[in-house]
């Protein structure tokens, strides 16, 4: 698990470190690590360090000064480094020292360089690049290394409201910072430099695929198909008959024990499924262990019906698509409801939930929906969160957008009633359900087999799920971290 820290959190965890630590000893560590990420992407883009340029874009807080003291280091290993001061009088005076006496010179434009590090916001910015910072941003046309996040973008939201850096690496001090992940295709790859910040935890955090693979059910010695987990799918309409093929096939793949489907279009998910047991009716579907309500099954008054009768069980339901309109018109169905319940809504499904958007700070929206409902709620996005009522949030960054695409919420619904069946809690369900999902979509689209990936849609990204699965319990054994089968 890794955790990931607002800004007024890892100042927090930083302060007490700076203070009993010499003077700049800190700042001239996290600057060492700069130095040596923008060194090796010298050599990986131009072949060699010594003989390159390197601009700096410096502005008057700690992320100047950090740039400032890894000009000087670079200065030292041959590069020619200049730098542009867009804050005169409030540059910081230690890094500023160093970097005039390892001879780097101060300019007022950046002429032509191989790299350029951008130290002009620290963590206490806010809003977008000032005019004449953003003037100097325009200019750039070399890649960018930012220090800590990329200037203009919200440290604690990612959101973007004007002009603001887009990088090719973040270099960050210590911890990741919820940019990093909110922001991902601004920040470009993120290195996290070790500063010697203790250990610390914190309401924000996301898994990694050893981790989500080691938390994947798999079946062990004495398992049979009900207690793998039996899950019910209650989605498609004779509107929308792909929506029970997409979401019922993805909780076969997502190794459900069994899956039971139920609404009109059996005949069709029996014809791409043949290992799920049909009905038209819940009261003719069977036991189930949990069940996944809404994608495609219509808005109605029967629509609503059904959805009142298995929120009324005990059992776990996940509700999607118009399963959450339909919640939307009648928010009382959850009340009272003490079962695990997971609501998996996109921006305009939260909208008609809340009668909001999201808005810039998605963290606090979710987390604010979760705790008002009582239930655990997944806003999907390249960015994906998953709230507990609790106050903690899931972050999974996709790595790409190839999921956005008509019925690539089916299955990812499919996904995480499979994981809820099989005895998984709603946050570690969707959790791992997005991670996998993410993953199927990088996998669907050509991963690595192709020069460029391709344009998928959701049964394609259906037919990776169970390679994703298996890719993700493949690393949790490479990481010593897979469980053995229950």
């Amino acid at each position: 698990m890794e955790y990931v820290f607002t800004a007024d959190e890892a100042r927090s965890l930083e302060r007490p470190v700076v203070t009993a630590a010499p003077e700049f000893a800190v700042m001239r560590r996290a600057a060492f690590g700069l130095a040596g990420v923008v060194a090796a992407e010298l050599r990986t883009r131009c072949g060699a360090v010594a003989g390159r340029a390197v601009g700096l874009l410096v502005g008057s807080g700690d992320n100047g000064g950090d740039a400032l003291f890894a000009g000087a280091m670079l200065r030292r290993r041959g590069v020619a480094v200049t730098a542009v001061l867009l804050a005169p009088d409030r540059t910081h005076r230690g890094g500023l020292a160093a970097f005039a006496a390892s001879g780097g010179r101060v300019v007022p434009r950046l002429g032509a360089v191989d790299l350029v590090v951008d130290g002009i916001v620290g963590l206490s910015g806010r809003g977008a690049l000032r005019p004449a910072a953003a003037e100097h941003v325009r200019a750039v046309t070399a890649p960018i290394v930012s220090v800590d996040l990329p200037s203009g973008v919200d440290v604690d939201t990612g959101a973007v409201d004007g002009p603001a850096v887009s990088a090719a690496v973040t270099v960050t001090f210590g911890v990741r910072k919820p940019v990093h992940l909110l922001a991902a295709p601004r920040c470009g790859r993120v290195v996290v430099v070790d500063i010697g910040l203790p250990d610390a935890t914190t309401e924000l955090a996301c898994a990694d695929d050893a981790e989500v693979g080691a938390v994947w059910p798999v079946p062990g010695p004495h398992d049979d198909k009900y207690s793998q987990g039996v899950v019910g799918v209650l989605a498609g309409s004779e509107k929308y008959p792909g929506a029970g093929v997409l979401c019922t096939g993805a909780a076969v793949a997502a190794t459900a024990g069994m899956v039971r489907y139920v609404g009109t279009g059996g005949a069709e998910v029996l014809h791409h499924y043949p290992e799920v047991v049909t009905a038209r009716s819940v009261d003719e579907a069977g036991r189930v262990q949990a069940w996944v309500v809404g994608p495609g099954f219509g808005t109605d008054d029967d629509a609503a019906e059904r959805l009142a009768g298995i929120l009324a069980t005990d059992l776990p339901v996940l509700v999607d698509a118009d399963g959450l309109t339909v919640l939307a018109a009648r928010p009382e169905l959850l009340d009272g409801r003490g079962a695990p319940t997971l609501l998996t809504p996109h921006a305009g499904e939260f909208a008609r939930l809340t009668g909001s958007d999201p808005g810039p700070d998605r963290v606090a929206a979710v987390r604010a929906l979760a705790a008002d409902r009582g239930v655990t709620v997944l806003l999907k996005g390249r960015a994906t969160l998953v709230a507990h009522p609790d106050g903690r949030v899931m972050v999974d960054e996709a790595g790409s957008s190839w999921s956005s695409t008509a019925g690539s919420g089916d299955v990812l619904a499919g996904m995480a009633g499979a994981l809820l069946a099989a005895g998984l809690s709603p946050l570690v369900a969707a959790t791992a359900a997005a991670r996998a999902h993410s993953l199927a979509a990088i996998l669907a689209a050509g991963g690595s087999s192709r020069s460029a990936p391709a344009p998928i849609s959701a049964s394609v990204l259906l037919s990776a799920v169970r390679d994703a699965v298996g890719t993700l319990r493949a690393r949790a054994g490479e990481a010593g971290m897979a469980e053995s089968p229950r």
